[in-house]
């Protein structure tokens, strides 16, 4: 009843108020967007090699702790996929002095939890803490990273959460599709192995758990970033005790990925699918490089946002697909450019005809300056939003770090957004969005797919 009141008080109010259901205001123009000054970080290296960043921002009294390590699936053999996550996830389920429980409520008790997650070229153990406690997090975090115990009661939990998680991976088709996508791009390199088979899941033991732990984790692959209100001076002492007589271990391993991609569609049977997923990408630059921001603006423009080409085509205009997207995937010294549709089944090659011919326009004409421009804000925008929080500021941090980029790239980042031109975005776009070599990865319904899109490439099943 209260439910329905609102609703007729709210149309009460819209009539009284002149404003009506179709009406669209115009909105103001933005204004010019304001320079934007990274906060300023401060750094320092332990005996070990344990690099440190600490970044005093914000009025809050409160604090993220965050290591980062040059350790992830980039550091698995062939037969050891996911191996770098469960280490991972194993380093909080105790250490020699405090069980999982007790791990869990003292970082409640500073306000916060701590918390693992893996990637391909790097993991993360932290956590955000009320200040006050910035110190104690410290301690917390260093205990399970040089002191973890590896219990097998938990390791054997653990191994069924995976387990689960994988059979749910496979019933979705997007995940059905990056599997496809990476190991056509990336072949057997570890950047080209996205899940483990359910066999080897299951062999994985406790000591091969620990034999990756010794090979990788250590001092000099590790970086401690702590960003918010906090005792400067006795969050430095802390890191000093907490992590000076870590073991150094083992340097980074850098293990380049030679990409490939080739204009062939691979077809994933999804049998009497209503809706076919596509991915259409290709190997570009990658941070380091000189083109990786107009290749950003580029994205932007053609698919990465709502207002975005490919968006308002096969979106807006054409309703095959309600969130089709475009983005840069990076790893270390290697990237990758793609386009996600999911579409229903029986515009599957429409929708790829639309692609294409966006793709197309954009590589014949130099968009409108006001295009551009809406673009630039548009990124302008979402980069302040990023760095407007404690983690974000750790997460660009990590960035700039693993792709061997200066403090320069974050506080110029705006500025260099907007030198970015009309004809920089049309030569971009002719330079990296080669068609003849990308590559296409359909899952959806074998019967009904393949006469629609054969006029593309040669079908792989």
């Amino acid at each position: 009843m209260t439910y329905k009141i609102f609703i007729y008080t709210f149309l009460l109010l819209i009539l009284s108020t002149g404003i009506g259901f179709g009406q669209i205001e115009t909105p103001p123009e933005g204004g010019e967007p304001k320079d934007f000054t990274f906060p300023p970080v401060e750094t320092m290296t332990l005996d070990n090699g344990l690099q440190v960043s600490l970044v005093p921002y914000g009025n809050l009294p409160r604090a993220v702790v965050r290591a980062v390590m040059r350790i992830g699936n980039i550091n698995e053999q062939e037969n050891e996929v996911w191996l770098a996550d469960l280490t991972a996830e194993m380093l909080k389920e105790g250490t020699t002095s405090l069980t999982a429980a007790e791990i869990a409520r003292k970082a409640a008790g500073f306000g916060g939890e701590i918390s693992v997650s893996t990637g391909m070229d790097q993991s993360w153990a932290g956590g955000e803490v009320l200040g006050e406690f910035t110190s104690d997090m410290i301690y917390l975090i260093a205990d399970i990273l040089i002191n973890p115990s590896f219990p097998e009661k938990e390791f054997g939990r653990l191994k069924n959460d995976y387990l689960r998680n994988l059979s749910i991976a496979k019933t979705q088709p997007q995940q059905l599709a990056s599997e496809k996508f990476l190991k056509v791009l990336y072949g057997n390199h570890p950047y080209g192995r996205l899940f483990p088979t359910e066999e080897m899941l299951r062999n994985y033991s406790l000591d091969q758990i620990k034999k990756f732990y010794e090979e990788n984790y250590g001092a000099v692959r590790t970086h401690l970033y702590v960003a918010g209100k906090f005792d400067q001076k006795a969050v430095k002492e802390a890191i000093r005790s907490a992590f000076s007589d870590w073991k150094k271990g083992n340097e980074p391993v850098a293990k380049p990925a030679q990409a490939k991609s080739e204009r062939k569609i691979y077809l994933v049977n999804r049998s009497e699918a209503p809706q076919s997923t596509i991915y259409i990408g290709i190997p570009v630059e990658d941070p380091s490089h000189e083109d990786y921001t107009d290749l950003r603006v580029m994205n932007t423009l053609l698919g990465g946002y709502f207002s975005s080409r490919i968006t308002a085509n096969i979106r807006e205009d054409k309703g095959y697909t309600y969130s089709p997207h475009s983005y840069i995937s990076s790893h270390y010294r290697d990237a990758y450019w793609i386009q996600v549709a999911d579409v229903s089944t029986e515009v599957t090659g429409a929708s790829i005809r639309e692609i294409f011919y966006e793709i197309d326009r954009l590589k014949e004409e130099k968009p409108p300056e006001s295009e551009l421009n809406g673009v630039q804000n548009y990124m302008a925008g979402t980069f302040v939003l990023r760095n407007s929080n404690r983690s974000g500021i750790i997460n660009q941090l990590a960035f700039i770090n693993l792709h061997g980029l200066s403090k320069e790239y974050l506080d110029n980042y705006i500025q260099n957004i907007y030198t970015v031109n009309p004809q920089d975005i049309r030569d971009i776009a002719k330079k990296y969005l080669q068609e003849d070599r990308m590559t296409i990865v359909i899952v959806g319904d074998e019967k009904k797919i393949p006469a629609q899109v054969k006029e593309f490439a040669e079908i792989q099943y």
